[in-house]
């Protein structure tokens, strides 16, 4: 049951460098960026949405690769080249049609605090700078790109009473 002290949450946000990774960027001799992601996080978000919960992606940087990552994971909003983060969190409320309180917003840094002072569930994840964790309602024990998205929905999910209904939506109950 939603109440002030646990909202709704309806919309999940990422942010990608520190949390959907584990912040590295590798560039190869051509100045060509690489980045990697941790497989159970895309599990975590089709858990998300099988329940019928929206993840959405908000980050400072450009990247072919993180369109093409958010593409696997079937999420489809996606603002890229925010440095100022409230902007583009506030396109992405009203794309999925839900208020700043019913949202969770998974950060690690400096540039996430606009967003995360804006919206009803802030997260960061483990290795996030003391300024995240100050406004967390919850601090994954995993760090960024090592599982921390996964933990943060499970969490969500156990909070919310929807993690029986999680497990259904990706078969694993069978």
């Amino acid at each position: 049951m939603a109440s002030a002290q646990n909202p709704d949450v309806r919309l999940l946000v990422l942010d990608v460098d520190g949390v959907l990774t584990d912040g590295r960027i590798w560039m190869d001799d051509a100045g060509q960026q690489a980045r990697a992601f941790h497989i159970q996080d895309g599990l975590g978000v089709a858990m998300w949405r099988g329940v019928g919960r929206t993840t959405a992606i908000l980050t400072s940087k450009r990247s072919k690769g993180v369109a093409a990552r958010a593409g696997m994971l079937g999420i489809t909003l996606l603002e890229q080249g925010a440095e100022d983060k409230l902007p583009g969190l506030e396109r992405l409320l009203a794309a999925a049609n839900v208020t700043a309180e019913q949202t969770a917003y998974i950060g690690d840094d400096l540039l996430d605090l606009v967003a995360m002072r804006r919206v009803g569930y802030p997260i960061a994840v483990a290795n996030a700078v003391d300024d995240v964790k100050k406004v967390s309602r919850y601090v994954t024990k995993r760090q960024g790109g090592e599982g921390a998205v996964r933990e943060a929905i499970e969490h969500l999910l156990l909070e919310h009473q929807l993690w029986d209904q999680a497990i259904a939506a990706i078969g694993a109950d069978r």
